[in-house]
C-alpha cells in the first residue's frame, strides 16, 4: 500500500456510471488514498485506454486463464505503460501498484499512517488492526509557518531485485517528479515544498520553445534548423491525427456526419467561431489557443484518443530541458539528515500535503544513474532536465512491492512473488493479471478463468451472483462477494451562467432559477435511485460523498434534505406524505421558485421568461441512447413535471459522454448528470474554487463545471487547507457545503455501492483482506491471500 498524489478525475468501475464521468489525465494536483495506491491516479488517464503496442493483446486469450497456481485478476485493457512515473490508463496502474511501495500508507478510514515501522494499531468496525509502512514521518509546525516533513526509513528494505532502498533511492524519486520536463500524472511538485519554484523555473522543454518560436523562428541559438525542420513535419503531422480522431469520435457518436466540414465538426466540439472553410490546422490552432498555448494542457483536456505526444513520432526527441534563465540547483526542502533519515521543508501549512508526501519510492540504480548521483554536489542520479534514461524503463517496472514483473503478452501480465517484500514473500507464489470484457466478469469466476474481479454492481449482476449461489445470496458457494460505499457520488450539474437571469449567476433571481430545477429534480431521487440500484445505492443530501469524514450526517446539527424547502424557507414536504402529494408539492414549490426568479405565472403556470432567461433547458445524460443511467429517471419524471408548470426540459441522452465533456469544458452545458470520484481528503479547491480575488478566472475551479463565483466560498476553501484540525476543517467543510446547495449548481443524488467478487472455490476466503473498505481494497494485504487449490 502507498499514499501517492493524483489527480481529480472521473474514473468508476461501474461503465454505465462512467459515462457521466470524465476520463482526462492530470487536471489539478489532489489525492490518493492508500490502499488505491496507483490504481485511482491513472484513472486521471487520457481517453486512450488500448492494448498492447504491438496490438497482440485480445481479450478471452487462452493464457488469460488460470493455470492452477496463479491468483488470476480480471483487468481492464492495458496500455503497456507499465512505469510508476509515467503510467497513464486503471490498468496499467493496477499492475505497477503490485510491483512498487510507497513511504506511507492509510488506515481503513483513510487516515495517513505516521509510524509505519513498528506500526500503528487503530480500531475499525470493532476491531483493531496494526498498519506498517516502509518509514516512520514527524510533523512539525513551527513559529515561522514553514512545517518539516522528518521521515525515516525501515531498514532492511530491499527492492525486488535484493538491492537495499536507501534515502538517496527516495531523492532521486522526489527529483524525477519535481523534474521540470516532468509530464507524469503525479503532482508532487505542486506542494508547497521550500525551493520547489526556484528549482523548476528557469528550464523549458525544446518542445514548448520551439512551438512558442513559431516555424517562421530564425533563431538557432538553442536549436538547428535541421531540427526545427523536423520537429514541425512531425507536429503538423500530429496535429492532423489529432484532429482526425476528433472527427471520427463526432461521427461515431452522431453528432456529425461523414463528409462535414471541419468547421461543422468544430462547432459540435465547442468551437463554434471558425471559418467555413477552416482547415484541420485551423482547429487545432484554436484549441490551442484556449489554453495559452499549451499543447500538453490542450491535449488533456480535448483528446479524443491518443494524447498529442503519443501521435508525434519524435515527441521524446523534444521532451529534453532547455535553460532560459536562473534556476536553483537543487531544491532546499528536500534534505538528505543522515544513512536512513530525510527532511521535507515546506513553506506554509497544508493539509494536502500528507497526502502527496508519500510518493512512490523507485530504484536509483534501475530507472537512473548511479555514476550521476551525488547528493553534495547536487547531481541525482540524470541530467536535469532530461528524464530519457527514467523513460526508457517504460515496459518493465521495478520496485519494492509484494509482486516482480515477470512478462507482458497477449493480454495477460505475469507476475511472480516478491521473496523480499517487506511485509513477508506472498503466499500466492504467482500472479496473473487478465483482459478480460467487464461483462465477462462474473462468467469469468464461474469458469475458473479468473479469481477476483470489480464488475460493476447492477441490479443484473446481483441477481447473476446470487443465482450461482446454491445459497441464493451474493456470498456463497461460488462466489464470494464485498461491497462498500464506493470513494464518490452521483449529481446532477447546472452551469451558473448558463442556466441565470440576466447574466448574473450570484443573483437571487438566478439562484431561485435554479432552485426551481433542483426541487423537481430532488424530487424524483428516492425512485430513480432505488428503481436502478434497488438496495446497493442510496440517495445523499450534500455534494460529497458519504465515505468522507467531512460528510454531514442525518444526526447533525443543521442537517437538511436537499432542497425540500420552498421560496420562504418553508418546509415543502410532510411527515406521512403520500408519493404524489410529495410530487405535486415539489411542483407547487418549483412554481414559487421560478416565479421569485422573475417568470411571469398565471393559472399554475409559467408563461414568459425574465431577460436573460428561457422557457426551455436541456439535460445531458449520458445513458448510451438507451436510458441506461442512474439519473435517467429523475429527467424523465422531472420533464413531466416541468411541462405541467409550462417549464420544457429537453432530455438528451448521449450515447458518446465526450460529447456531454466537450460542452462543459467550453462552457456551453445547461444541466448535465454526472458523478464526481473523490478522494480520502475533502479539499474542495479543484472543483469549487473561483479565485474571485484575481478576476475569476477559473471560474469555478479548473474543471469549470459550474462557474461558480463566490468570494466567501474562495476563503472558506483555502482557511480549510491551511490547517490540519479535522474539526476545524469539516465545521468550514459544512459551511462550504452550505453554500454550494445555496448556489444551486449541483444536485446531489445519490452514494453506490462497489464491489468486489472472490472465487469462492479458488480462494480460501477467510484469507481476504478483513474489513475492505474503499480506501483499503482488496489487494491491502495481498501477501496474506491463499489458493485453497
Amino acid at each position: 500500500m502507498q499514499v501517492v498524489a493524483h489527480t481529480v478525475c472521473a474514473a468508476t468501475n461501474n461503465p454505465k456510471e462512467e459515462k457521466g464521468m470524465r476520463k482526462t489525465r492530470r487536471v489539478v494536483a489532489s489525492l490518493l488514498a492508500a490502499t488505491m495506491a496507483v490504481s485511482l491516479l491513472a484513472s486521471c488517464s487520457s481517453k486512450k485506454d488500448t492494448g498492447a503496442s504491438d496490438g497482440t493483446q485480445k481479450s478471452g486469450d487462452s493464457q488469460a486463464g488460470n493455470t492452477g497456481d496463479s491468483l488470476v485478476y480480471a483487468s481492464g485493457e492495458f496500455n503497456g505503460k507499465f512505469s510508476p512515473f509515467f503510467y497513464e490508463t486503471v490498468p496499467d496502474s493496477d499492475m505497477v501498484t503490485q510491483c512498487t511501495a510507497g513511504l506511507l500508507t492509510t488506515d481503513r478510514n483513510g487516515s495517513v499512517v505516521l509510524k509505519g515501522i513498528e506500526g500503528e494499531t487503530r480500531e475499525y468496525n470493532g476491531k483493531q488492526y496494526t498498519y506498517h509502512s516502509i518509514s516512520d514521518c514527524t510533523i512539525t509546525e513551527n513559529s515561522d509557518g514553514t512545517v518539516y516533513y522528518d521521515f525515516k526509513l525501515k531498514d532492511g528494505v530491499k527492492f525486488s531485485d535484493g538491492e537495499p532502498l536507501t534515502v538517496d533511492d527516495v531523492i532521486f524519486s522526489m527529483y524525477v517528479y519535481s523534474d521540470p520536463t516532468y509530464d507524469g500524472s503525479t503532482t508532487f511538485f505542486t506542494l508547497p515544498i521550500q525551493g520547489m519554484e526556484e528549482y523548476r523555473t528557469g528550464v523549458d522543454t525544446l518542445f514548448n520553445l520551439m512551438v512558442k518560436a513559431g516555424e517562421n523562428n530564425t533563431d538557432f541559438s538553442k536549436w538547428t534548423e535541421d531540427q526545427q525542420k523536423k520537429f514541425w513535419e512531425s507536429y503538423h503531422k500530429a496535429a492532423e491525427a489529432f484532429v482526425k480522431e476528433i472527427v471520427d469520435s463526432c461521427i461515431a457518436s452522431g453528432s456529425n456526419k461523414e463528409g462535414d466540414s471541419i468547421a461543422a465538426v468544430a462547432a459540435n466540439y465547442g468551437y463554434p467561431d471558425l471559418k467555413a472553410d477552416a482547415t484541420a490546422m485551423d482547429f487545432f490552432n484554436a484549441m490551442l489557443a484556449k489554453y495559452d498555448g499549451s499543447v500538453k494542457d490542450m491535449s488533456d483536456k480535448e483528446s479524443a484518443g491518443t494524447p498529442f505526444s503519443e501521435l508525434m513520432d519524435n515527441y521524446q526527441d523534444f521532451a529534453i530541458g532547455v535553460e532560459t534563465g536562473t534556476s536553483a540547483p537543487n531544491i532546499s526542502g528536500i534534505q538528505k539528515t543522515g544513512d536512513n533519515t530525510f527532511r521535507i521543508v515546506t513553506t506554509k501549512v497544508d493539509a494536502q500535503t500528507i497526502y502527496q508526501i508519500g510518493i512512490v519510492v523507485s530504484p536509483l540504480h534501475y530507472y537512473g544513474d548511479k555514476a550521476q548521483y551525488d547528493y553534495a554536489n547536487n547531481k541525482f542520479g540524470f541530467p536535469k532536465g532530461d528524464l530519457s534514461l527514467i523513460r526508457s524503463k517504460t515496459s518493465k517496472p521495478l520496485g519494492a512491492g509484494p509482486y516482480v514483473f515477470d512478462k507482458y503478452e497477449n493480454g495477460v501480465v505475469s507476475l511472480k512473488a516478491n521473496p523480499y517484500y517487506d511485509q513477508g514473500e506472498p503466499k500466492t507464489k504467482n500472479l496473473r493479471m487478465s483482459y478480460i470484457n467487464q461483462s465477462d466478469y462474473i462468467n469469468s469466476i464461474l469458469a475458473g478463468t479468473a479469481d477476483v474481479a470489480n464488475p460493476s454492481y447492477t441490479n443484473e449482476i446481483a441477481d447473476a451472483i446470487k443465482k450461482a449461489n446454491s445459497n441464493g445470496e451474493v456470498s456463497g458457494d461460488k462466489i464470494y462477494t464485498v461491497a462498500v460505499d464506493a470513494l464518490g457520488y452521483g449529481y446532477i450539474g447546472m452551469n451558473s451562467h448558463n442556466i441565470s437571469v440576466n447574466k448574473e449567476p450570484g443573483s437571487d433571481a438566478s439562484k431561485n432559477l435554479r432552485r426551481g430545477f433542483a426541487t423537481i429534480f430532488a424530487a424524483y431521487r428516492d425512485l430513480a435511485v432505488s428503481t436502478y440500484y434497488g438496495d446497493r445505492a442510496s440517495v445523499i443530501n450534500y455534494p460529497i460523498s458519504n465515505t468522507s469524514w467531512a460528510a454531514p450526517q442525518p444526526t447533525d446539527d443543521g442537517y437538511q434534505i436537499a432542497f425540500s424547502k420552498d421560496v420562504n424557507g418553508n418546509p415543502i414536504y410532510t411527515s406521512g406524505m403520500s408519493d404524489e402529494d410529495k410530487y405535486a408539492a415539489a411542483k407547487k414549490a418549483a412554481l414559487g421558485f421560478f416565479e421569485a426568479a422573475g417568470y411571469k405565472v398565471e393559472n399554475g403556470k409559467i408563461v414568459s421568461a425574465p431577460e436573460g432567461a428561457k422557457m426551455e433547458y436541456t439535460v445531458m445524460v449520458p445513458g448510451s441512447g438507451t436510458g441506461d443511467h442512474p439519473s435517467f429517471m429523475i429527467m424523465t419524471e422531472a420533464q413531466k413535471a416541468l411541462a405541467d408548470i409550462g417549464m420544457k426540459l429537453t432530455i438528451n441522452d448521449l450515447s458518446n459522454v465526450s460529447d456531454m465533456w466537450n460542452k462543459i469544458q467550453a462552457g456551453q452545458a445547461e444541466i448535465w448528470c454526472a458523478a464526481w470520484q473523490s478522494t480520502p481528503d475533502p479539499d474542495m479547491y479543484q472543483v469549487y474554487y473561483s479565485d474571485v480575488a484575481n478576476g475569476g478566472k477559473q471560474h469555478g475551479g479548473s474543471t469549470y463545471h459550474y462557474q461558480i463565483e463566490d468570494a466567501d466560498l474562495d476563503s472558506m476553501i483555502l482557511q480549510a487547507r491551511e490547517s490540519t484540525d479535522q474539526e476545524y476543517r469539516k465545521t468550514l467543510y459544512k459551511a462550504c457545503l452550505n453554500k454550494i446547495v445555496d448556489w444551486a449548481c449541483e444536485v446531489p443524488v445519490y452514494q453506490r455501492q462497489e464491489v468486489t467478487t472472490f472465487s469462492a472455490e479458488r480462494i480460501k476466503t477467510d484469507t481476504i483482506t478483513p474489513d475492505i473498505t474503499s480506501f483499503y481494497k482488496w489487494y491491502a494485504e495481498i501477501e496474506n491471500l491463499e489458493l485453497s487449490k
